[in-house]
């Protein structure tokens, strides 16, 4: 499919959308969000995609939402549209996505741009990167999951001080605060990434997608739950060829050929 504001790759198991309005900093719109949504479903519908990498082209990552999107920011109606449309659906995607998502935050990322980087699994940042949480300062609040996100990467205290302040972080306050995964110095950053994604997309598939389930259902259950949860899910990856694979390869002391079954 032919995109007109991303721009959609795949390398083997891997693929990668890149946020395609450089000279906006990657600003989203309402096309934008349904581009993104269109993309993000065809990937969960390709078995062949083991790991999704998103970044932006040109300086920056994602400035957020486009001020200047007549169709997203209209009035008060409007502004809900697109986030009851576009934003939420988005997020929800993504974090449903049962393959790892890695974020390489090139540059700038504010806003629902920060939204939309912490919707991954993973975030890899450049040193020149920096997270503005700024919506107060065009008077609106966090969005797009950022207040879901966000206190769970840092912790409250912190959440509330970069929501309030709207101070930009820097890439490596991010990975110091646990914001992001790495902090990689800029040259480094795409050879990074690849690496990253190409280890995860030699692992188990089934196995990554259970645990990227029960870590992501530990904020809602209780240690009952949790516990039941995780003896649920060890079950249905005990019941993979891939389990086997591993366990063999082990008593085999060679390395395992897993095959996502």
């Amino acid at each position: 499919m032919s995109f007109t504001t991303i721009e959609v790759a795949s390398h083997g198991p891997v693929a990668r959308i890149t946020l395609n309005r450089p000279d906006r900093l990657n600003a989203l719109t309402r096309v934008m969000l349904g581009e993104l949504g269109t993309a993000v479903a065809d990937i969960a519908a390709n078995r062949d995609v083991r790991v999704l990498v998103i970044t932006g082209a040109g300086r920056g990552f994602c400035a957020g939402q486009d001020l200047r999107d007549a169709d997203a920011v209209v009035d008060a109606a409007a502004i809900a549209a697109v986030i009851r449309d576009g934003y939420n659906p988005l997020i929800q995607a993504l974090v449903g996505l049962p393959i790892p998502v890695i974020a390489m935050v090139n540059g700038v990322a504010a806003g629902a741009g920060c939204s939309l980087a912490l919707a991954a699994d993973l975030v890899l940042a450049a040193e020149s990167a920096s997270f503005a949480f700024a919506f107060g300062r065009i008077g609106l609040v966090p969005d797009a999951g950022c207040s879901w996100f966000l206190p769970r990467r840092v912790g409250s205290a912190r959440a509330l001080g970069l929501v309030l302040t709207g101070d930009p972080m820097p890439a490596a306050a991010a990975a110091a605060a646990g914001l992001v995964w790495r902090c990689c110095p800029d040259a480094e950053l795409a050879d990074e990434t690849t690496r990253l994604a190409q280890r995860l997309a030699a692992l188990p598939a089934q196995a990554l997608a259970l645990a990227k389930r029960a870590m992501t259902s530990a904020a809602d259950n209780d240690l009952a739950g949790q516990l039941a949860l995780e003896e649920a899910l060890q079950r249905e990856a005990a019941g993979t060829a891939d389990f086997r694979e591993g366990v063999a390869a082990f008593l085999e002391k060679r390395a395992p050929r897993f095959t996502g079954g």
